[in-house]
């Protein structure tokens, strides 16, 4: 199995740790990652050692979260031995089980033309089955199709029962527990009767036909012999346990990740996968990477003191060999609008600096955060990004688009035959569903839609779906059959979405432009189920060609990214860390992981933001505290920031005794914001309640708050 004569110096490319990982090649073995310590790096010369060593590249799986991280992997590691590393098997957990359940399906019930549902599809089939029950007419408050369909995802991520969900997540449905549990098992009944299968399902399924099927397991593990697993802290039970069936031959799997960045527990991630690996693999050999590639060490202290705190943790001391840096800044801003001030201003004057805005970003626990200081930005023509928001394959028109390439691909997809059919004027739910019954009735449903006898009302349209369906299956490739499928749907798309269907128009371009590279219309489809596209050109903001534009980001979707200047805002109880779990100390550990996740973002600069007052609706301004995680910082971490320029030099240069941002009371108008200093004895002051005013200062009896 030995190749002689080595190609890489790997001892002159890693650092001890890394080196350690790397050469280590069979058995068990834990990688503790800091952040920034190089895991990918790991990953790939791991790779690379494997085939030089002389195992088969296609005997090697590794799996990531994303299917771009994998390519990007084997293509590194294919630089640094030769192109046989981008033969090593690389994908996703979804991927993997997609593509297993495509060729071992059959021994549970499933052929290999089976249909992938997304969550709109899985939510609209709820809906039809919830009706069909007779639930949705229900006198007392039934759950809505999002909400089940967020459950029965969490009860299968999460191996937990309905009754034991509706108790923790959701007790104001617990009386209507019989009903959602029968629900449940007629959408499992339901998808099986059609050959669909959820996101969730793909999981589930590869994990039955493991448990079940010990020859499966033997050929598996006999195909892949040695399996490596990125990111394993977001992991769920499921995930755990089909590498574990996996690897039951032979226990040749290195899994990489950092327990303290294990934030998607919302998603199902069970935090307890990574502290409980040496359980699942006796003998495990673990290793930590502590050596940090990406901060300086101010900011690599203060993320140290963070994570210090966590109850349960593999204890880990993030350092690096890089000299100098500043501390981090933290910033006491008097409200919501003087935070969003003084980032809009730093920006600005780093921009200034020579640091591009592509290498800022603010990070905010939750989307509205931003809300303020998104206007801020837009006011002083800041452009930006924000990240989170609808995924491309989310929004309705793109469904309305993929429902029909479905039915293309699997005649017998009748969730999709309603979504397509309902988009037609004239036809509602009883008449899709009469069409329906006709057309599974037949050997060709496709055929045998323009044989159905319809009303007048829709006859016209219905004979259109007929004929661009006939059509698109003459046509051979993916974009050629988007764009006949798009001139079709155009009009419809104008009536449906008659608000902002210019917007909507630039997703489909956007559709065809993403499908041109492929030559396969089940691979499109699979790709858009499995790994969809970022977000919706409807929703991006800003509509900017400049391509130097800064980043807005929930923390969430910054993680794996770096920036030079990194802002965190709204760091004030109830918002970071959220209202939301203040009651559960898993919850609140999670927060302090995110926060820890948040600091160590920043390479060179890092501001800490908080406002001590906030506007509660129907309360006014409230008093806001400081976030937990900042009162337990060592003083000696950080900065508090001032401007270079004293106040009183500000007060001489605009003549006055006040500023702007200052909050101001007046006793006719009430409270305020001074706006601008217009003179020495005139300024602008924004009321609460009385909106704009111009004061003279000489006559008005104004009080700063």
């Amino acid at each position: 199995m030995f190749l002689k004569g080595r190609r890489v110096d790997y001892s002159k490319e890693l650092n001890p740790a890394q080196l350690e990982a790397v050469r280590t090649l069979f058995g068990p073995i834990l990688v503790i990652a800091g952040a920034g310590s190089g895991k990918t790096r790991t990953l790939v010369y791991r790779v690379a050692r494997l085939v030089e060593e002389g195992v088969p590249p296609e005997k090697i799986l590794l799996l990531t979260f994303t299917r771009k991280a994998s390519r990007e992997m084997l293509r590194r590691a294919a630089m640094i031995l030769d192109a046989s590393c981008e033969r090593v098997s690389g994908g996703t957990f979804h991927s993997l089980a997609h593509s297993m359940l495509r060729e071992y399906g059959h021994l549970i019930g499933y052929g290999p033309n089976f249909t992938v549902l997304d969550r709109g599809d899985t939510e609209d089939a709820i809906n039809l089955l919830r009706a069909a029950l007779g639930f949705s007419e229900k006198s007392k408050r039934f759950p809505k199709k999002s909400t089940l369909a967020s459950l029965f995802s969490k009860a299968v991520n999460q191996g937990k029962t309905i009754s034991e969900l509706l108790e923790r997540e959701y007790p104001h449905f617990l009386d209507h527990l019989p009903d959602i549990e029968r629900l449940f098992a007629e959408y499992q009944r339901y998808k099986q009767e059609h050959q669909l299968m959820d996101y969730d399902d793909l999981l589930l399924n590869w994990y039955r036909v493991l448990l079940e099927n010990r020859a499966v397991r033997r050929e598996i593990s006999q195909r892949f012999e040695f399996i490596m697993v990125d990111e394993y802290q977001d992991t769920n039970r499921l995930q755990a346990e089909i590498v574990r069936l996996m690897a039951e031959g032979h226990g040749n799997v290195m899994v990489v990740g950092d327990d303290s960045q294990s934030i998607y527990a919302f998603r199902g991630a069970n935090f307890r996968n990574i502290l409980e690996f040496p359980k699942l693999f006796p003998g495990t050999r673990i290793i930590k990477l502590e050596e940090n590639y990406r901060s300086t060490q101010p900011i690599l202290d203060l993320a140290n003191a963070v994570i210090e705190r966590a109850r349960e943790k593999y204890t880990k001391c993030l350092f690096t060999r890089k000299k100098g840096g500043r501390k981090p800044k933290i910033y006491r801003a008097r409200d919501e609008a003087d935070q969003s001030s003084f980032v809009a201003q730093r920006i600005l004057e780093l921009r200034e600096e020579g640091v591009p805005l592509s290498e800022v970003a603010v990070l905010f626990r939750a989307a509205f955060h931003s809300f303020d200081l998104e206007l801020e930005l837009a006011k002083r023509d800041i452009p930006f990004v924000k990240y989170g928001g609808l995924k491309l394959i989310e929004a309705a028109h793109i469904k309305d688009v993929v429902a029909h390439l479905r039915i293309l691909l699997n005649p017998y997809d009748f969730l999709s035959w309603n979504r397509a059919l309902l988009l037609l004027e004239g036809v509602g739910p009883r008449s899709a569903e009469r069409i329906i019954a006709h057309l599974r009735s037949s050997s060709d449903p496709i055929r045998a839609l323009s044989e159905f006898r319809a009303k007048p009302s829709f006859e016209r349209h219905l004979a259109a779906l007929a004929e661009v369906l006939r059509e698109l299956q003459k046509l051979s490739s993916v974009e050629e059959k988007l764009e006949k499928l798009v001139d079709y749907y155009s009009p419809i798309l104008e009536r449906v979405y008659h608000d902002d269907y210019p917007k909507r128009e630039r997703d489909l371009e956007s559709l065809i432009t993403l499908s041109h590279k492929y030559g396969d219309l089940a691979e499109f489809l699979t790709d858009l189920a499995l790994e969809p596209p970022e977000s919706s050109v409807a929703g991006l903001e800003p509509e900017t060609e400049d391509e130097d534009h800064m980043v807005l980001s929930t923390i969430h979707s910054a993680k794996g990214l770096e920036w030079h200047t990194v802002f965190v805002i709204s760091l004030s109880e109830g918002r970071f860390p959220s209202a939301y779990a203040a009651g559960s100390e898993e919850e609140l550990e999670e927060e302090r992981r995110l926060f820890y996740v948040a600091v160590t973002r920043a390479r060179e600069n890092l501001y800490l933001c908080y406002p001590v007052t906030g506007y509660v609706p129907g309360e006014g301004r409230v008093i806001l505290k400081p976030s937990r995680f900042l009162e337990e910082l060592p003083g000696s971490l950080f900065e508090p920031y001032r401007d270079e320029k004293p106040e009183e030099d500000l007060s001489e240069e605009t003549g006055s005794e006040f500023r702007p941002g200052d909050l101001v009371w007046h006793p006719r108008f009430g409270e305020g914001e001074v706006r601008d200093v217009l003179s020495e004895e005139k300024i602008r002051v924004h009321f609460i309640t009385h909106g704009e005013k111009t004061l003279h200062l000489k006559f008005a009896r104004l009080e700063r708050l």
